[in-house]
């Protein structure tokens, strides 16, 4: 069993959201992804969504993505996005494919690893920060420490997290979110949310304190999912 990741899908197969609009490595990025996805990843693999799946507003408009999602080998496990408006309950997503795990407030066991997560949100000291965005950020911290302490107490040792905003502000500095995971001795940490193709202009790469960070948006991946673990 091998662990992917990937994130900012940005899935609208009704085609009402096209993505080649943003031209370079979107265009043709869901036919990229499929490709590249079935070359790589077998059925006992497991691949992590890092939020922003699909375009859709509501739930029943999101089931053609997802079911486009659940029809790639592996399993798979998703976390919201900021754009993933569609979430409703997780016990209502949980039954949709028996092969899809959504992640919120508890931990995915992928063998030797407990998968842990949460949307995240922007972080104090980011130049966009408000006063209202602190709420929403607190509530993240809440319940990434719910996943972490959740995979803790069943006595799982090896963590992988899970975000979908960078765990730190655009200054690198810091947050509660990356204090969890060195609290919590998570070895990798995964995220989206930021585009581009420039490593030196993107969030946190690479060993911090022990942690190590690495971002899996799409177009970052050239539509590839990246290897976690083997």
């Amino acid at each position: 069993m091998r662990i992917y990741a990937i994130a900012d899908l940005h899935l609208s197969l009704s085609g009402e959201k096209p993505m080649d609009i943003y031209g370079g490595q979107w265009i043709g990025h869901t036919e990229k992804i499929k490709k590249n996805w079935k070359s790589i990843v077998e059925e006992e693999d497991v691949v992590i969504l890092a939020g922003d799946l699909s375009w859709a507003m509501k739930y029943e408009e999101a089931i053609p993505d997802l079911m486009w999602i659940a029809e790639l080998p592996g399993k798979k496990v998703l976390v919201k996005g900021n754009h993933d408006l569609w979430w409703t309950s997780v016990s209502k997503l949980n039954q949709l494919d028996k092969d899809m795990f959504f992640l919120q407030n508890t931990y995915y066991k992928a063998g030797e690893y407990a998968i842990c997560g949460s949307r995240g949100w922007i972080c104090p000291g980011d130049s966009e920060f408000t006063e209202h965005d602190r709420k929403i950020y607190e509530r993240e911290l809440g319940r990434l420490r719910m996943s972490l302490s959740a995979a803790q107490k069943a006595g799982e040792k090896r963590l992988i997290g899970v975000l979908h905003f960078p765990p730190a502000n655009d200054l690198m500095e810091d947050s509660g979110f990356t204090n969890l995971f060195e609290e919590f001795k998570t070895e990798l940490v995964v995220y989206g949310h930021i585009h581009g193709t420039d490593p030196c202009l993107k969030g946190i790469q690479g060993n911090r304190n022990g942690v190590e960070y690495r971002l899996t948006a799409c177009d970052y991946l050239n539509c590839c999912p990246l290897l976690l673990s083997r």
